[in-house]
């Protein structure tokens, strides 16, 4: 019986959040009235013309080096040509034969034995309007606001092997793109769309198989279950001596299955020529190594120094480093606070269900570093229980108060007065005889619960630490 090889490829386009459009002034922002960023140049009407937006060619140079592409210093634009209603000129303004970067690649998987994916080109283009279809109507709508937003497409070398490692290669690519701050990647508003090419072949084989692209995938979820759902398709037709069909597909989330679109386009299909109103230039060398040298800490850079620096786990290093304000709140609780894996704890703990349980970013909350730190504080000098601190915190987050202030406010500092735990574990001790009797015997295990009684009575407000060694000593005495 025939085995197959999945291979896999990726086009991502990253919408860039520059202030205006790539080749005329409109602005560049979502959410408006629908044809209300318009004007003659991105509805390409006659006379007008197009002049590069420069931070759109910046930002384009910086993904490129961020993802170790070789960068070219010829520019050049083509027309690529092919009619849709969301198209106004009839022609999309991209790169065909010389794109800004190439040759790139990332890393993704195990850190140990990390996985290098190719990345083939990355190159800028102007983005498309947006079709709105009304069911109740039976019609569509076109929205222009869209039109001539600065795009990059990253298009990945056929070197993913399965759907996981597409779901992977995304989840990395994102993250560097998210620490060059050049896009929200928002994939709900569609600053971060992509489009996958698949296609199966003998083990052993060489050449590819007949690919298949699939669209209309709006999550990273949606990229992986459409990638293993057209894999099983393809081998049951292989297997079963049917051709593929070279086509484009739609991944229905719904249903959870791609269904035909069109026959895939061929390069020559969209007879691209050279953009006869933007001529090709040269990007000096003042301006490459300017953007080289404004480049962030990327993600793996700060994996490393994490766990060199806060001696922390790859586990915990790589959950703090997903998101680039999460890390950086938690250097700044290092600066305040020495203990970085109790920081480290409450953030990945805590803090991060109180973001996920909110929906928000940490920017959002009325936290600051200080606050979180003193808390911590506060719960290792004994002066409240770790549960009470569990407590807290979201009283923290509501009001922005710090913790002794609430603390003061709801009377939950601990008990740490010997002469008023004295009193409570007597009374413990006198209500719970057999228990007493099973720690004289050596079951030091019951200690517990006789903690656990002595806390209740106290209302959770006792320094069970203090508890514990005052019942040592009671039965130790008699």
């Amino acid at each position: 019986m025939k085995t197959f090889e999945t291979v896999i490829g990726l086009e991502v386009h990253l919408q860039l959040k520059t202030k205006t459009k790539i080749f005329c002034g409109c602005a560049n922002t979502f959410g408006n009235e629908p044809n209300t960023q318009t004007c003659p140049v991105c509805l390409g009407l006659p006379g007008s013309l197009p002049v590069l937006n420069k931070m759109a060619l910046y930002n384009t140079i910086k993904a490129a080096m961020a993802l170790n592409c070789q960068v070219n210093p010829l520019i050049k634009f083509d027309r690529k040509n092919y009619y849709y209603p969301d198209l106004p000129k009839g022609y999309q303004i991209s790169q065909n034969s010389l794109p800004i970067a190439s040759d790139g690649h990332i890393f993704i998987g195990n850190q140990k034995n990390p996985n290098r994916i190719g990345i083939k080109r990355t190159h800028l283009e102007e983005d498309a309007g947006k079709l709105i279809h009304d069911p109740q109507t039976n019609c569509t709508l076109v929205d222009y606001n869209r039109t001539g937003t600065p795009l990059i497409e990253i298009v990945s070398d056929p070197g993913l092997h399965s759907p996981e490692e597409a779901h992977d290669y995304l989840t990395t690519l994102k993250l560097i793109l998210q620490y060059l701050d050049i896009s929200d990647c928002d994939m709900e508003k569609g600053s971060l769309r992509c489009d996958a090419n698949v296609s199966l072949r003998e083990k052993g084989q060489t050449p590819l198989g007949t690919k298949v692209e699939i669209k209309n995938l709006n999550s990273f979820k949606a990229v992986k279950s459409a990638l293993e759902f057209e894999q099983e398709r393809q081998q049951a037709m292989l297997e079963s001596g049917e051709r593929i069909t070279q086509e484009t597909r739609l991944w229905n989330d719904e249903k959870g299955i791609t269904s035909s679109m069109r026959s895939k386009e061929e390069a020559h299909d969209y007879r691209y020529f050279p953009e006869p109103d933007l001529v090709p230039f040269v990007v000096e060398q003042t301006m490459i190594e300017e953007i080289r040298g404004s480049l962030p800490e990327l993600p793996h850079q700060k994996l490393g120094r994490f766990r060199k620096d806060y001696a922390l786990s790859d586990y915990d290093a790589q959950i703090l480093i997903q998101d680039k304000s999460v890390a950086n709140f938690f250097e700044e609780c290092t600066k305040i606070y020495p203990h970085t894996k109790k920081i480290c704890n409450w953030i990945i703990g805590p803090l991060l269900q109180e973001l996920n349980t909110r929906k928000v970013e940490i920017k959002n909350l009325s936290l600051t570093p200080k606050n979180l730190t003193l808390l911590i504080a506060s719960v290792e000098k004994g002066v409240i229980s770790n549960l009470a601190a569990k407590d807290i915190f979201p009283a923290m987050i509501d009001t922005g108060q710090s913790a002794d202030e609430i603390i003061s406010k709801k009377g939950l500092a601990q008990i740490s007065d010997e002469s008023a735990l004295i009193k409570i574990i007597d009374d413990v001790l006198k209500e719970n005889p057999s228990v007493v009797e099973q720690i004289k015997q050596g079951k030091e295990s019951a200690m517990g619960f006789l903690v656990g009684q002595s806390m209740k009575k106290s209302q959770g407000k006792a320094n069970p630490k203090i508890l514990g060694d005052i019942i040592k000593r009671r039965l130790a005495n008699g």
